[in-house]
């Protein structure tokens, strides 16, 4: 089964930027859609933003304009820019992917923005 390894999160102060990885364990022939969540702490997780096999994005509200997801489609890696942090985008972020044959998450990648 493939997996999914994140990196890039940590502690930024408000307004800053990270950008966050996430690299598939092995090859995926075909990806329906690979998004990015995220769960506060005492919160459900919620869509941050997704990515088609086709290239169609779709961003939650509160990330509309600062953050961007992208993929590199040689590798199946898949990118969060995230710019103009604010304190509530802190949560943990996880990767997922739906694709031929798999279905999977990350384990997760902590950001904190706080000052």
């Amino acid at each position: 089964q493939v997996q999914l390894v994140e990196s890039g999160g940590g502690e930024v102060q408000p307004g800053g930027s990270l950008r966050l990885s996430c690299a598939p364990s092995g090859t995926i022939f075909t990806v329906y859609v690979m998004a990015w969540y995220r769960q506060a702490p005492g919160k459900q997780r919620e869509l941050v933003a997704a990515l088609t096999g086709g290239g169609a994005r779709n961003y939650e509200r509160a990330a509309k304009g600062r953050f961007t997801i992208s993929r590199d489609n040689a590798t199946n890696t898949m990118f969060l820019q995230m710019s103009s942090l604010k304190p509530e985008d802190t949560a943990v972020y996880y990767c997922f992917c739906s694709g031929e044959g798999v279905l999977t998450w990350g384990q997760g990648i902590q950001v904190t923005v706080s000052s």
